[in-house]
């Protein structure tokens, strides 16, 4: 497809607009300043250490972790960050709300005057990322708090919240609803008859492969334990597929197809169907087998594409060759013979020309002559069998 494409070419004046003007104008501060609150709590708990009142200090302490370190509504603090994939972009900002509503204003202005595209209003929202969800390429991206959480260290007064402000990529619901669809029918998950006549190694193969493509996209998101509903939906309505192409139940083709495999998780159950092959590995389909669980480490890259050679038709060649298939003169004006099928060469044999023997041996419905043998060739036609 060309749109990401031309999406990367038209829109590059907007990645140079937002890197080169917006972020250095909404970029502001080293760090935040210490938030005043939390620095009279801390000051409060160092005088209680001091005279040594652990109970208060203690208490003082669980108050400081229910209280931002930093400033957040530090005027001298502003940081823009932005990401764009095909047309799709978002931008993060730490600020308040009315200088987000400018950057989307000078955006709009951009856009409009310099690129000749509306920004959509409807589409284009401001977001509070903790307490709302930011829709981007298929992911709810939202920004964790949670005071309860704290780093393990050699002392407990060494921990710090480890979730606050750290990004959070989410499976959105209606996503695994949209995945779930096309395995239910009747509110329930249901056969596809369009499968049904395909083998059994092609079913689990189709299956598994839609089902694989979903699970290896959202392995970035920490609840993407959510698309157990998409494994149940489509295991299930590839059992019943199966089930409906030997006229059997589900619980036989479950036990007949079911396996094991090695994770790095340890072992996991999946399906398998398998193809034999004399003097070859079996071809395997699977589905499942891949553990639900959120991977820091997977990259989703786009493959790189790799040019399918495309051979020329064998006629071309011959053609090129300016050699007479039937008599061997080269350098001549070739010309192409063709009959409807080779039925109608007749059978081989005393009376079959030579033309027509040479093309049955062949197996081919045409043949590249000169001139001459073309007309001879119209001179002694076949009587083709009935």
């Amino acid at each position: 497809m060309l749109s990401p494409i031309l999406s990367n070419i038209y829109l590059d004046k907007l990645d140079k607009f937002v890197e080169n003007t917006l972020i250095p104008q909404y970029t502001k501060g080293r760090l935040r300043r210490v938030n005043p609150q939390y620095r009279k709590l801390n000051d409060q708990r160092q005088r209680a250490r001091r005279r040594g009142d652990r109970a208060t200090a203690r208490q003082l302490l669980r108050q400081m972790r229910a209280v931002p370190c930093g400033d957040p509504m530090d005027p001298g603090y502003r940081r823009l960050r932005y990401c764009r994939y095909a047309d799709d972009e978002l931008l993060g900002f730490t600020g308040p709300k009315a200088e987000a509503e400018q950057i989307r204003a000078q955006l709009a202005a951009f856009l409009r005057d310099e690129l000749a595209l509306e920004l959509s209003q409807a589409k284009t929202l401001i977001t509070h990322a903790r307490n709302d969800a930011a829709r981007f390429l298929g992911y709810e991206i939202t920004v964790r708090h949670d005071d309860s959480k704290i780093t393990a260290g050699r002392l407990a007064r060494n921990g710090r919240r480890m979730l606050n402000g750290t990004i959070a990529l989410r499976v959105p619901l209606d996503v695994v609803k949209a995945k779930c669809a096309p395995y239910r029918r009747r509110g329930q998950p249901w056969l596809r008859p369009a499968l049904v006549n395909l083998s059994d190694y092609d079913i689990v193969r189709v299956y598994g492969a839609e089902y694989r493509g979903v699970i290896n996209y959202y392995l970035l998101a920490g609840d993407v334990w959510r698309l157990h509903a998409l494994r149940w939906n489509a295991e299930t309505s590839m059992l019943k597929t199966l089930a409906a192409k030997h006229q059997s139940s589900v619980t036989k083709m479950a036990a007949r197809y079911k396996a094991k495999i090695e994770t790095p998780h340890g072992l996991r159950t999946c399906f398998e169907a398998r193809v034999a092959r004399v003097g070859k590995k079996d071809l395997v389909a699977r589905f499942g087998g891949i553990p639900l669980r959120r991977n820091k480490a997977v990259v989703i890259t786009d493959p790189a594409p790799v040019l399918a050679p495309m051979p020329r038709k064998e006629l071309i060649y011959r053609l090129r060759a300016s050699r007479c298939e039937l008599c061997g003169q080269r350098g001549t004006v070739a010309v192409v013979h063709q009959v409807t099928n080779l039925a109608r060469l007749g059978k081989p044999g005393p009376g079959q020309p030579a033309w027509a023997a040479l093309m049955t041996r062949m197996r081919r419905k045409t043949l590249v002559v000169c001139q001459p043998c073309h007309q001879a060739i119209h001179a002694t036609p076949v009587t083709h069998a009935a």
